[in-house]
């Protein structure tokens, strides 16, 4: 009855124009094929959401928004805290947290690589989607980090229709039954690329006619998981169940979690 009097976890305002179809039921049954039946036990978990001031226009880079929305999200997932935070995470919540995810415009420091660093070698999961990559002339530490970095100004970036295509010669948990997706969203490539860290890329997409990474997991050697998603600038993009389950299982994977933990919610609010 509670879910019934709340409203979806959905973006639900999009970008001018006709938002993409979204996927049928039996493409998403086939993503989801192979989950444990049941499913593995569960641990409690503490997730912390970390967005930032909305920097484009309608239905883009909408942080504040998903932060609302995926709050309520991860509220439907069984043994599941989440807390929410704008900008940057407090010295609190690094300490409480099993889990972040960083939705916002990338802004990195040394002192906020050393928050960083402290969480990953207690064993901390960490997501970055879309912008949160960007480092700026801190790429370079964000990119020894998290495998590659965004620099506003070299980075190239594109807005339309893109296809991701998958690498499954590496058979990774969170890659199970993708091959390609299509999607409308925004690419980047010509990103910093780590000069000590060597991340595993699940996906690219083609860009000037070369393979550019846009979904990796990397492992840092201090400690902790990272998974990484370039997609992410339009806000239909969040309410995709297919990127919804890219999204879900990275986070399971950089807990330590089997991937299909978050299942449950591919579909809320969706049905």
């Amino acid at each position: 009855m509670a879910y019934l009097l709340t409203e979806p976890p959905l973006m639900g305002v999009y970008a001018p124009g006709e938002a993409p179809p979204r996927p049928t039921a039996e493409t998403v049954l086939a993503l989801l094929a192979g989950a444990p039946d049941p499913p593995a036990a569960l641990r409690p978990l503490k997730l912390l959401l970390v967005s930032g001031p909305k920097d484009h226009g309608v239905g883009e880079h909408d942080y504040p928004r998903w932060r609302e929305t995926w709050g309520r999200l991860f509220t439907l997932a069984e043994k599941t805290t989440v807390s929410l935070a704008f900008d940057w995470p407090s010295p609190a919540q690094w300490a409480a947290a099993d889990a972040v995810v960083f939705y916002r415009k990338g802004n990195w420091s040394n002192e906020r690589a050393a928050d960083f660093d402290a969480f990953l070698a207690r064993g901390g999961g960490a997501v970055f989607i879309h912008w949160a990559v960007e480092g700026g002339a801190q790429a370079e530490s964000l990119a020894d980090r998290i495998g590659f970095a965004s620099h506003s100004g070299s980075t190239r970036y594109r807005h339309g229709p893109v296809e991701l295509v998958f690498d499954r010669s590496l058979k990774h948990p969170i890659a199970r039954n993708f091959d390609r997706i299509a999607m409308v969203d925004e690419t980047y490539w010509d990103m910093i690329p780590s000069a000590t860290l060597a991340p595993r890329v699940l996906a690219h997409a083609t860009e000037e006619g070369s393979p550019r990474p846009q979904c990796w997991v990397s492992e840092p050697p201090g400690g902790g998981k990272v998974f990484t998603t370039l997609a992410g600038h339009y806000s239909w993009t969040f309410d995709d169940p297919v990127f919804r389950t890219l999204v879900l299982r990275g986070l399971a994977w950089s807990l330590g979690e089997p991937v299909d933990r978050f299942n449950p919610l591919v579909m809320a609010g969706l049905e």
